[in-house]
């Protein structure tokens, strides 16, 4: 293998790396419909159902812990996501983009259904007239 393509390989690597983390930042940043959960109103659920478990009878008790252990997943997960630097991820992605999208074949069109702002596609200088 050249030192040319192994090149190539590494900078597909960094490409696909780029366009896959901005692509899971913006689904777990999504609007969902409801009311927004937020870290307190988490930490305040976990504490009740902590509290809960106190006085639980025995099939109480499997359904709060349960409940605890889901808490504890969402409370990760949103702490995890609040450590995002979305700008920096699609700072990083606007780069990836042309080599990535033109290599892979992606129009225009499958970037804006997947949820890539228009904004975006604009600044990587993917077009919809794009022939991708």
């Amino acid at each position: 293998m050249t030192d040319a393509h192994k090149a190539a390989l590494a900078v597909g690597r960094d490409e696909g790396r780029a366009v896959r983390r901005y692509l899971e930042a913006l689904e777990a940043h999504r609007p969902r419909p409801g009311r927004k959960r937020t870290l307190d109103t988490v930490h305040r659920q976990l504490t009740e159902t902590l509290r809960q478990l106190e006085t639980s009878t025995a099939l109480e008790r499997v359904h709060l812990l349960q409940r605890r252990i889901d808490l504890e997943q969402e409370l990760g997960r949103m702490q995890r996501q609040s450590d995002v630097n979305l700008a920096e991820l699609e700072t990083t992605f606007v780069d990836a983009l042309p080599g990535y999208s033109d290599r892979k074949h992606i129009s225009y069109t499958a970037w804006r259904e997947v949820g890539v702002p228009a904004r975006v596609l604009r600044s990587a200088g993917i077009s919809r007239s794009s022939t991708q």
